[in-house]
């Protein structure tokens, strides 16, 4: 299977993103937005040793496990090349210039040609392992990328909501790009390196054991040197990590909210959080480099004094150990062969160190478990208008109190359904709830009669539609994103349901029409034509199930008469969920559903709930008189 077959994203994914695309952002409505600890799971693998961590990133990255026997005996032919340079020139010395022969030029040349071939054979190996492992390298990057974007789309509302969108980006993005250069280069370098130094090792006690044990004992003191500085360290690359997912999301933040910062002229504040994030990654980033800057100067320097070392005793009682001047140059090269892979591990550890760092995150955000589980073999939903039914509905997000309290509620297929309440109160999680953005913690929600779970992914989104405050926009053109509604459809499809909600004369009046492009979330289109955009695309699904998250909000009164009227053709002939703001919604409903701390605290037609004097009578009172008092302005 190639990488490309391999790395397909499953069948359902775009369809998450289509039901993603089609809500409000976390943090709009029912909940206050948190900015969060690190979670259990990344709790978990920052106790976890390097090596568990490797262990467990190599797991989910099977690309580089690919062919990796291979790569790794070419890297030991490479070693085993670099070793057999300082032999070769041993034996120049010994048996072709200083030997009892006296100098022999036909050997030396032989020698001399042997060993330049040997080089060239050893720059090939070397230059096939490298390409190798970029293959493996680029294409387990690739995958790892996909599958935490995958993983991503597939949690659920209450971990979108505990986790800030610039740090998401950053697991994606920077954090995947800190295992490239590990993945390249570091990974074979271990292997080169410790075949060298074991291999290199075992050639010098065969020279000299006298010698070989001067070498081990000047280097033996930096292995724990190392070792306390590499925990030190890791922890210095997690706080990097870290910082720099925090910086990524307040620039998201802030760059999103441009229009805001200039419009209230917000620009030394915002300046001061960005620099205020910039700095802790500054100090992050100071803080692991200190460690590195400790550690770097480490090998030269014991390198240094074993190179000292041999040269003095080999030059004082080499003679007396019965080592030739061949042997003994031999030895100082093969020290120097030594000094090589240990002047990298400063360098290694230190890209080993930024790359499980990286692994960490990844692999806190892949740890988190799916809750929202697609049911291997769903079951449809029936044909035209659902009925909804709520039987002890209870939701609670990870870091706070629980929203919903026991919800029960029916509501009968064909009805025009308005669910009021004050800010917080939940029912904008009820309508996520309905698509299924989230399980509840308790109780169950079905749709058509059929529990939401066990209802196949596709007749789900086919079925369930909703319409936010805002709807998202792709950086595409209009047709392409009135298509998300149903992939595949034609451009006389896309036209129909234009003409269905009486729109054609917008469209035919856009420039550009369905070909129009609608920038970055829409950017070129108004909230109002924004939200037509995303009438039709509700349309040209065809639901049975209408969720209005009070869609006619925030646009200009002319606008606000063009969606009125698509609104009413496309709630005809659908039960229709209406999430409503104002109250003027709730007055044209069949059934009026009032919300309050998480229950539902009345029901029935708006008539009767302003008869009855309850909540409800108070909230239209509230909002009446609001509106009287802005209609005098």
């Amino acid at each position: 299977m190639s990488i490309d077959e391999d790395l397909q994203p499953a069948d359902d994914f775009g369809a998450t993103i289509d039901v993603l695309a089609e809500t409000a952002p976390p943090g709009s409505h029912d909940h206050e937005r948190r900015h969060p600890g690190p979670t259990a799971e990344e709790d978990a693998l920052r106790d976890a040793g390097a090596v568990a961590v490797l262990r467990r990133g190599l797991a989910v990255t099977p690309e580089l496990r690919q062919g990796l026997l291979l790569t790794a005996l070419l890297a030991v032919a490479t070693a085993l090349g670099k070793l057999a340079v300082p032999i070769l020139i041993q034996q120049i010395l010994d048996r072709g210039v200083l030997g009892d022969g006296g100098y022999r030029p036909g050997f030396v040349a032989a020698a001399c040609a042997g060993t330049a071939g040997l080089i060239v054979v050893l720059y090939g190996v070397s230059r096939a392992t490298f390409l190798r492992l970029v293959r493996a390298a680029e294409a387990s990057l690739l995958g790892l990328r996909v599958r935490t974007f995958e993983h991503i789309h597939r949690l659920s509302l209450a971990d979108h909501v505990d986790n800030r969108r610039g740090a998401l980006v950053s697991r994606v993005t920077s954090d995947v790009d800190t295992m490239a250069q590990f993945t390249e280069w570091g990974a074979v370098a271990w292997i080169v390196d410790t075949v060298l130094i074991v291999t290199t090792l075992l050639v010098m006690l065969t020279y000299s054991w006298q010698l070989a044990l001067v070498t081990v004992l000047v280097f033996l003191p930096l292995l724990p040197i190392l070792r306390a500085l590499q925990r030190r360290q890791l922890a210095a690359y997690d706080d990097v990590r870290t910082a720099v997912g925090g910086t990524l999301s307040e620039v998201s933040e802030l760059v999103t909210g441009a229009p805001v910062v200039l419009a209230y002229g917000l620009e030394d504040r915002t300046r001061g959080r960005l620099r205020r994030a910039i700095h802790t990654q500054y100090r992050a980033q100071m803080r692991a480099a200190q460690w590195f800057a400790v550690m770097f100067p480490l090998a030269d320097l014991f390198g240094a004094l074993a190179l000292a070392s041999v040269t003095v005793v080999g030059a004082i009682h080499g003679p007396g150990w019965g080592l030739e001047l061949g042997e003994l140059i031999a030895f100082v090269f093969l020290v120097n062969l030594l000094l090589i892979p240990i002047a990298e591990l400063s360098e290694i550890l230190d890209q080993t160190q930024t790359a499980i760092a990286g692994w960490r995150k990844i692999l806190g955000v892949l740890a988190v478990p799916i809750d929202v589980a697609e049911p291997r073999s769903g079951v449809g939903l029936p044909t035209g208008p659902l009925s909804v039914d709520l039987d002890g509905v209870r939701f609670a997000y990870r870091t706070g109190d629980e929203v919903l309290r026991g919800i029960d509620l029916h509501l009968p297929a064909g009805a025009s359904v308005a669910v009021v309440g004050e800010t917080g109160s939940g029912k904008t999680t009820v309508a996520k709830l309905l698509c299924r953005l989230a399980d509840p913690t308790a109780g169950t929600v079905r749709v058509g009669g059929v529990d939401l779970r066990t209802v196949d992914p596709d007749a789900r989104r086919s079925g369930i539609r909703m319409v936010p405050q805002d709807g998202f926009l792709f950086d595409t053109t209009l047709a392409e994103n009135v298509r998300v509604g149903r992939p595949g459809a034609s451009d006389d499809d896309l036209r129909a349901a234009f003409a269905t909600l009486g729109l054609s004369a917008w469209l035919d009046d856009l420039p550009g029409g369905l070909s129009a492009p609608v920038g970055e979330r829409g950017t070129n289109l108004s909230v109002g034509e924004r939200q037509l955009v995303a009438l039709a695309r509700a349309q040209l699904g065809d639901p049975g199930l209408l969720i209005l998250d009070e869609a006619t909000s925030s646009v200009d009164p002319e606008t606000e008469q063009a969606l009125t009227a698509a609104l009413e053709r496309l709630a005809a002939g659908r039960t229709v969920v209406s999430i409503a703001h104002r109250l003027s919604t709730a007055e044209r409903a069949d059934l009026v559903v009032v919300v309050d701390a998480g229950e539902v605290v009345e029901q029935g037609s708006h008539v009767q709930l302003v008869a009855a004097g309850g909540p409800y009578a108070r909230l239209f009172a509230s909002w009446l008189g609001n509106t009287r008092a802005d209609d005098g302005d």
